[in-house]
Order: structure tokens, then C-alpha cells, then sequence
């Protein structure tokens, strides 16, 4: 007996509301009045869990209470662009990655006093070489080091009732992983962690031709050799040479049908996709609205 094909779950990361719509009375409103949606991917951007305690806690059940009054459901909560900007677990001074450590577990406390159940994002870079040439991999030490950091970060996690934590491959060779293998040996290395570990790929990474060439074959490898990690997934309008983070009113080379046909063929349906925007903060917010509605559209008539 063969059902009906099941709709992708389609939601939206809040990057797009930072220095705009701030607060959750003002996205709970825009993502479901004007965009129509009722999943998202909450940005740390918006709250820094290294606020004093009574600041997180206020705004942890704001956002609670907002989300329930206006049926949004919160998938997840991503680190965001400025925790993305320093160096985190792979910064060359362990004291910074201590403290990058202790940023992901206070992340993992506000999520839980928000009702969000799954945490993740970038882990770390390492910093450049004086020649600016790129290694092929971590140094042995800095892998054993991010990995038994997951695992207390796992442990972190689990005191706190969370049920998922997710590393994003990047598309450079300073951050980890950047390649399929990469991936599974990470997701293989982290295994026993007491919250699991999963990858949330992007489409604007996995395609990034100056890394990996014009014929590896864009997003399917990722989707096809790693499905059984992959619960998430964000996808962006994007040309392939940068990661763009476009929304769908640009000209790119992804195309939300061909996309949903993609998810469907490798098994990645019905795992959740989120549209995963920024733009510049001298944008005008109208147009930023008004894009937005006709991406949403689009993608909603694609997943479903």
C-alpha cells in the first residue's frame, strides 16, 4: 500500500531578525503574520546565554510564552553569526576554548529554560598560517582535544534535559569537518555521547566549489553516505563560489524543486529544512520583509 507523499517540514532560522525583530513578540509575529511559517531555528544572536542569569531567565520564558501563545513550534537553537566569529573550541589558547565550552553550556541552559530541546552550530577554526596555505587536516591534538570536548558537552547537555546537539560542516579547511569522511569519523568518534551528536548540513557549504571542484556533485554525497546523522538540514539561495546565504528572490543555482526532489531521493525527508538568511544591517527592513514573503511562498509550494 503506497500513502500520500508527506509533506518536508519547512521552518526558518531567526538570522535574519538580528538587530531588527529582537524581541519574541516581534518574531513570533512576523514569522507567522507575514511569512506564514510556525517552525524556526532560534539564533543565538538574539539572546547571549553569558548574561547574568536573571536577564536569560526572563527572556528564556518570554520566548517560551510567545511561542506557545501564537503555535510556533522552536526546533532548535543555533549559536549564530557572533559567538560563529571567534574561534571557539579550536582557538590556539586553551583558556579561550574553556571558556568557548562554558558559552555552549550556559546555551544549553537557556535553551532548556525555553522549552528548546536541541542545540548546535560551528564548533571552531583554527587560526591561519603566517603563509596563508591550508592544512588538510587538524593536528592530532586538536582533534582528541574538540572530541573529548563534545563528549563533556554531551554530558552538559543531558544534565539538562536536551535530546539533540548538532555540529554544521563548513565549507574551510581551518574548521572541522569539511568533508564527508571527515563528517563520519567525527559522528563515529562522538558516538557515545550522552546526548547524541548530528549534522545539520548546508546547501551553500556542500556545494562550495573553490573547496571542493565543479564535479563532486553538490549536496547528494553528504545526503546519501550520511543520512542516518543528518536530522537537519538549511538551505540558502547561492551561486556555489561563496556562501551566499541569498534569499530566493536572487538569481542562484539552487532550485527549491529540484532541492525537495534531492531530500526525497536520499532519505533526508522528513527531516526539518530551515531558510538560513543574513543580510546587511543597513538593509532596509521592508525589503527584507517583503523578499521573505515571496521566499517563504516559494519553498512552502516546494516542500509540500
Amino acid at each position: 500500500m503506497t500513502g500520500a507523499r508527506e509533506p518536508i517540514p519547512f521552518g526558518i532560522n531567526l538570522s535574519f531578525c538580528v538587530k531588527r525583530w529582537v524581541t519574541p513578540k516581534l518574531w513570533t509575529r512576523v514569522v507567522r503574520e507575514r511569512l506564514g511559517l510556525d517552525l524556526v531555528q532560534f539564533s543565538l544572536d538574539l539572546v547571549d546565554p553569558m548574561w547574568p542569569n536573571a536577564i536569560v531567565e526572563r527572556h528564556a520564558a518570554a520566548i517560551r510564552r510567545e511561542a506557545q501563545a501564537t503555535g510556533i513550534t522552536i526546533h532548535s537553537a543555533f549559536i549564530g553569526l557572533a559567538h560563529y566569529t571567534f574561534n571557539q573550541l579550536l582557538h590556539p589558547d586553551p583558556a579561550v576554548r574553556d571558556y568557548a565550552e562554558e558559552w555552549l553550556g550556559r546555551a544549553y541552559r537557556f535553551a532548556a529554560l525555553a522549552g528548546i530541546t536541541r542545540v548546535g552550530g560551528p564548533l571552531g577554526a583554527i587560526p591561519a598560517r603566517l603563509d596563508g596555505s591550508e592544512a588538510e587536516a587538524l593536528d592530532e591534538a586538536d582533534y582528541t582535544d574538540i572530541i573529548t570536548r563534545m563528549h563533556r558537552l554531551g554530558a552538559r547537555a543531558a544534565a539538562e534535559g536536551l535530546s539533540e546537539l548538532y555540529i554544521e560542516p563548513t565549507p574551510m579547511r581551518r574548521e572541522w569537518p569539511w568533508t564527508v569522511a571527515q563528517a563520519r569519523q567525527m559522528m563515529s568518534d562522538v558516538a557515545g555521547s550522552p546526548v547524541p551528536w548530528r549534522l545539520c548540513p548546508d546547501w551553500g557549504h556542500g556545494t562550495f566549489e573553490p573547496l571542493y571542484g565543479t564535479d563532486h556533485g553538490a549536496m547528494e554525497p553528504w545526503f546519501r553516505e550520511l543520512k542516518d546523522v543528518i536530522t537537519a538540514v538549511h538551505i540558502q539561495q547561492t551561486d556555489f563560489l561563496l556562501d551566499r546565504h541569498w534569499d530566493f528572490t536572487v538569481p542562484g543555482k539552487v532550485d527549491p524543486v529540484d532541492a525537495a526532489s534531492l531530500l526525497r531521493r536520499t532519505g533526508i525527508a522528513p527531516a526539518p529544512v530551515f531558510l538560513e538568511v543574513f543580510y546587511p544591517f543597513e538593509h532596509d527592513s521592508g525589503s527584507i520583509l517583503k523578499a521573505l514573503e515571496t521566499t517563504s511562498a516559494l519553498l512552502r509550494r516546494a516542500f509540500a
